[in-house]
């Protein structure tokens, strides 16, 4: 029998474990499997960013920063959206979140309040959901299967008068889906008619493969910009991300984050500010990693009738048979790794492949799981 003074708070009943948490424990329970569920980069951190944060750490830059985030990194955060979206500083700003998962939960708890629907696209990143319930309000998914492109009467269906907002993904995780400035004009068309705030995730923006990156706030003036620099630089658990846009609701967000996150950690910070100062090119990263779509593509296309991924580095399979769950229990039975569908949607008809490891482990997987098709 629970104690009275160990009850749980009933929003707690909202959420679940993490699918995606249930392989990882997996997978340390198991030897040497093929891992194609983690979704972080491969790579390691560059040198550059490394030895500044070890150098801030020595000289004594131990302590908080400001809630904001250090000076000189919002700066080259506020150049880039006033380069890139003619952000002016008066009626948008910026801060740095404790990554862009801490930036979508001040959001979600800033915007969304009971009953308020946030409209997403299904296939999800698996907090999207979970966030919106935990504020109390209620996630609507927009079916995408099979193609993973948005379709905008389907969209236009799912607004009513209880809409808060429309929160975009791209490109996507799980699909690796990228949308087109033509799409995501039609998105802006329907947000504008409606006067809705649109939540643009954009962590994968670098990782786009055969299409120049279209960010929403190119197209739509009411954009709440989340973005990071876990998956560009591999810096997934140095926990920094940001948020750009309306003035007004980062001021909310930063106030928000003095009570909970404080700031993102400091070390990690100042390691970052020293790599963009250093100005480093991700070229040869994005073409790793398109060759590594490329061999996912090959070897899952025709066999499992993959949709090709444009972006990110994920894959999102069809499950022969339809039953994702099953065919990941084979795949796990057969020491492969991959994460079953329905942690990112209402289905459970595809599982992900994350690519973000070293092509002979990547190779391998997919030989296995071309013999289970």
């Amino acid at each position: 029998m629970t104690r009275a003074s160990h009850r749980i708070a009933g929003r707690m009943d909202q959420l679940d474990a993490s699918g995606i948490r249930k392989v990882f424990d997996l997978a340390a329970s198991m030897e040497n499997p093929i891992n194609l569920s983690i979704g972080q980069p491969h790579f390691d951190v560059p040198d550059v960013a490394k030895q500044a944060a070890i150098e801030a750490i020595r000289s004594g830059k131990n302590s908080y920063t400001p809630t904001q985030g250090l000076a000189g990194l919002r700066s080259h955060l506020a150049a880039d959206c006033a380069a890139r979206f003619g952000f002016d500083g008066n009626t948008t700003s910026n801060l740095i979140t404790s990554g862009v998962s801490g930036g979508l939960m001040l959001a979600m708890q800033v915007l969304v309040e009971p009953g308020d629907e946030v409209v997403f696209f299904d296939p999800y990143f698996v907090m999207y959901a979970h966030l919106t319930n935990l504020a109390g309000g209620v996630p609507v998914g927009v079916d995408t299967y099979d193609s993973f492109q948005p379709g905008l009467n389907k969209l236009a269906d799912a607004i009513t008068d209880k809409t808060r907002m429309i929160l975009v993904n791209n490109p996507s995780n799980p699909t690796g889906a990228t949308y087109s400035r033509e799409v995501l004009e039609g998105i802006a068309d329907i947000a504008r008619s409606r006067d809705l705030l649109v939540l643009s995730d954009e962590i994968y923006s670098d990782f786009v493969y055969d299409q120049p990156f279209t960010s929403m706030a190119e197209v739509y003036e009411n954009t709440l910009l989340l973005g990071g620099y876990s998956k560009n630089f591999a810096m997934t658990g140095w926990r920094v991300g940001w948020a750009a846009g309306p003035k007004a609701i980062i001021e909310k967000m930063t106030m928000l984050q003095q009570y909970t996150y404080v700031c993102a950690p400091s070390m990690a910070q100042h390691g970052l500010l020293a790599l963009l100062e250093d100005g480093h090119c991700l070229d040869g990263v994005v073409a790793d990693y398109r060759e590594k779509r490329d061999l996912v593509y090959g070897a899952l296309g025709e066999s499992f009738g993959l949709v090709k991924p444009g972006g990110a580095f994920y894959a999102f399979v069809p499950a022969p048979g339809g039953d994702a769950t099953a065919f990941v229990t084979r795949a796990i039975e057969s020491n492969v790794l991959v994460i079953p569908g329905n942690v990112f949607s209402r289905k459970d008809t595809h599982f992900r492949i994350s690519y973000a490891c070293e092509n002979d482990t990547l190779q391998a997987g997919l030989d296995i799981l071309n013999t289970l098709v």
